[in-house]
């Protein structure tokens, strides 16, 4: 983790982390309140679950709108004890007058700008640092790479170990926008997310860290369903305290 922070430090102090922009003040209130892809082998898939060198697991979390994937990554980092890491939790903890960064944010909001990715990345950073000093070892991602520009960004200072891919299915995710439809700018919105998450997709299954998850059924069996795409059934039967709360 020490690693992860000196490398995001230098890529701020290098200007490698430029002024390309995170998301518009519409995009910054959506994305924040909101098959499976087989690996070549069991052993890639292994691979990605384990620790590297003693940390712990290093993911991202990505997917359609109204797949609850927040929740689900609480649960799994609480199953395996690292922080869920919420971009949307850091920036609306810094929209206060008492932070160094809420003109320059709520400025961008206001104003349907784009906050910048230096603030973004300099959150997580910030984030990754303070979490190590607190005896973390690794991560689960969430809000955080939005584009392909992001996740090369964020190739660069993280060792990211898998991506999970939480899907929606075509019926559902328009059964759910029935209430939405009298909000032009969502449809828009939406449009701009389905782009941005296909190009992540791509980069990732290149890579062959992403794991296309979909979410249907019950809570509970989407739970259980998604313990055994990841292999971690026996993980969870060890943990005495995990509990569905949906």
């Amino acid at each position: 983790m020490a690693a992860v922070v000196c490398r995001l430090r230098a890529a701020l102090r290098s200007g490698q982390i430029s002024r390309r922009m995170y998301g518009s003040a519409a995009q910054l209130q959506y994305d924040y309140e909101e098959d499976y892809n087989h690996y070549d082998s069991q052993s890639e898939m292994e691979d990605s679950l384990g620790s590297v060198s003693g940390r712990g697991v290093q993911w991202v979390v990505i997917g359609d709108p109204f797949t609850n994937r927040q929740i689900y990554a609480e649960k799994l980092s609480r199953l395996l004890k690292v922080p869920h890491i919420s971009m949307g939790t850091l920036v609306r903890q810094e929209l206060h007058p008492r932070s160094s960064l809420y003109k320059k944010i709520a400025d961008a909001v206001n104003q349907g700008k784009l906050v910048p990715e230096e603030v973004i990345f300099g959150l997580l950073s910030k984030r990754l640092e303070e979490g190590f000093y607190r005896g973390e070892t690794g991560f689960i991602l969430d809000g955080i790479p939005r584009s392909r520009m992001q996740a090369e960004i964020l190739d660069q200072v993280v060792d990211i170990d898998l991506v999970l891919n939480f899907k929606c299915t075509e019926e559902s995710l328009q059964k759910k926008l029935t209430g939405y439809q009298a909000c032009g700018s969502y449809q828009d919105i939406l449009s701009g997310r389905n782009l941005m998450n296909k190009q992540l997709e791509d980069y990732y299954k290149k890579q062959q860290k992403l794991l296309n998850f979909n979410v249907a059924g019950a809570p509970g069996e989407t739970w259980q369903g998604l313990l055994a795409a990841l292999h971690l059934q026996h993980v969870n039967a060890l943990s005495s305290t995990q509990k569905l709360s949906i």
